[in-house]
């Protein structure tokens, strides 16, 4: 059974992940409006990602015979000044939910939780993979600059990266 504390954590972070999905798909249609389709879709099928994250941590307080108790979603951002500025942001985001996971992690391997412990490795591994590849857009936009043929050029690379 779990702790009432390792449960809350939990539950926060089932919201954290559906907020990251709101934001993500914000991004997206902000993406899409401002005709970056391939950054579009990529953050589209990102939300939908997030999305899973958070019902693998549901499916777990479920196993764990633990209630899930959603919290209120705060509204997402939807104003962005540019492509560079919604991935300066996605980066961002994904730093604040790798503080959160090491933080569900360090409190279940101090209360010698070690199933959560466990089951949290997944998540810990998952958030060095969305640092490295949000870092490695937007570093990319930056490098490529604010023309419209390199903006254009970026979002065809970002397109693939969402498999089309």
């Amino acid at each position: 059974m779990l702790s009432k504390e390792v449960i809350k954590k939990l539950n926060e972070q089932v919201v954290k992940e559906m907020s990251a999905s709101n934001l993500y798909l914000n991004m997206s249609s902000w993406c899409y409006t401002h005709r970056y389709d391939g950054a579009g879709l990529f953050l589209f099928e990102h939300a939908k990602e997030e999305n899973s994250h958070a019902t693998k941590l549901i499916t777990y307080l479920n196993e764990t015979d633990s209630l899930l108790t959603l919290d209120k979603i705060d509204k997402p951002e939807s104003n962005f000044k540019s492509l560079l500025d919604v991935f300066e942001r996605t980066y961002e985001h994904e730093l604040k939910v790798t503080k959160s996971i090491n933080e569900l992690v360090e409190l279940a391997f101090t209360t010698k939780d070690y199933s959560t412990f466990n089951f949290l490795q997944w998540y810990v591994a998952e958030q060095h993979e969305e640092e490295t590849l949000f870092r490695g857009i937007k570093d990319k936009i930056k490098l490529a600059g604010d023309s419209d043929t390199s903006l254009y050029l970026i979002d065809q690379y970002i397109k693939g990266l969402a498999g089309q």
